[in-house]
């Protein structure tokens, strides 16, 4: 077969652009410091690296998750705290109240303490936390609870979503906040005022546990240090001293103590979720550096290896021009110039 100019310029011509093609894609890939730059280029990469990108993206909301979550239980520990305290100052003025030498202007100052107390308390369950309350269950925008007065006392009850008065919430704002921390993981991790107000209880006269409503508990002793009690036949409150004294010494602190121990319950829950928490945070951090690891193997570049890639494929290219003056010898065109 005969070998002519012609041929040998168009060899030339598309060595030539294989060698620019190669020349611009190691500079592509240099200057971007990414192995792949569309998906024609390897899409087993592509499909991976766009896998672990949108692990990576979720890996760091899950993150968010936690660390708002962390936060939550911080808000809801410190106000489970000054829960504790209140009531243990109640306690306090409870076991004061039973002094046989204190006369009726005492107990009066010490109602009107606890009094204050109530209306602490109320104020503690309204506690609030990035605009929303932190017992308010799914409804964080309404508070919670509120008070009312009867007969110079000062009653809990919970309040609805346009601020009215409700006897019964159970199905209301005992629903629980869920967040998710890792693909499929779901935690519940908020206190609701139903958990604080209403709980069961072992009480030592009776057979098992019986349902206890704070809210009860609080009324009974305010009327007690009135010096009033109830009828045992139901009729109603009549001023009884020596009964409500017994009363207030007895059964209520008894009550007190379960409502305290209840407090504890709860505080040990929400830090036992903290904990978890954090190790959900710390094994969210470790699988993201995990994650970002093996998305740069998939799409960066080893530097050292393409540079002296692109270095060989320079040379090649300038010893291609250098070549193809030598092989494709000159026509009458050079000639005529």
């Amino acid at each position: 077969m005969r070998v002519t100019n012609k041929m040998l310029s168009n060899n030339f011509l598309y060595d030539m652009q294989n060698n620019l093609q190669n020349l611009k894609k190691l500079q592509s890939q240099l200057s971007s410091g990414k192995e792949i730059s569309r998906p024609s280029d390897d899409p087993f990469k592509v499909a991976r690296a766009m896998q672990m990108h949108t692990d990576i993206t979720s890996n760091k909301q899950y993150n968010e998750n936690i660390k708002d979550t962390i936060n939550w239980l911080d808000q809801t520990d410190t106000a489970l705290n000054q829960l504790g305290n209140q009531f243990q100052r109640m306690r306090e003025l409870m076991v004061s109240a039973g002094n046989v030498a204190y006369g009726s202007d005492e107990k009066q100052k010490i109602k009107d303490e606890v009094n204050g107390i109530i209306s602490n308390i109320s104020q503690t369950l309204n506690a609030s936390f990035d605009g929303k309350y932190i017992f308010g269950g799914t409804r964080g925008t309404s508070k919670p609870v509120g008070i009312k007065e009867e007969e110079s006392n000062n009653i809990i009850t919970y309040k609805t979503s346009d601020g009215s008065n409700l006897d019964d919430a159970e199905s209301i704002m005992s629903e629980r906040l869920v967040t998710e921390i890792s693909q499929g993981v779901t935690v519940e991790y908020n206190v609701t005022a139903t958990d604080i107000l209403e709980f069961k209880y072992k009480k030592s006269n009776a057979a098992g546990e019986v349902n206890m409503n704070v809210k009860d508990i609080l009324e009974n002793i305010v009327k007690h240090l009135d010096g009033n009690f109830e009828n045992t036949d139901g009729s109603g409150w009549e001023e009884n001293l020596s009964s409500a004294s017994d009363a207030l010494t007895g059964q209520d602190l008894e009550d007190m103590d379960a409502v305290i121990n209840n407090i504890l319950k709860l505080r040990s829950q929400v830090g036992a979720k903290m904990n978890a928490m954090e190790s959900a945070k710390e094994k969210n951090l470790d699988e993201n550096l995990n994650l970002t690891d093996i998305l740069s193997q998939t799409e960066d570049i080893d530097i050292t290896e393409k540079t002296m890639q692109f270095a060989t494929a320079q040379t090649v290219y300038i010893a291609a021009l250098q070549t193809s003056a030598k092989v494709i010898q000159p026509t009458l065109m050079d000639y005529l110039r």
